[in-house]
């Protein structure tokens, strides 16, 4: 599931994606960062949890 965009072209040393994957973290949601090539943006994301039957 994607939280957030940001577009890849921040100022440099400005890393918006990272600060609010972390801010997430702190707040328990297990956030991480990709990079979608398509959209030359970064995704927050949080994986989903695949649910095995055990059969």
């Amino acid at each position: 599931m994607v939280l957030e965009r940001f577009p890849a072209g921040s100022p440099r040393g400005s890393r918006p994606a990272e600060e609010y994957a972390a801010q997430r973290i702190r707040e328990g949601v297990p956030a991480e960062v990709v990079m979608d090539l398509a959209s030359d943006a970064f995704l927050v994301v949080v994986r989903q949890r695949e649910v095995h039957s055990g059969h």
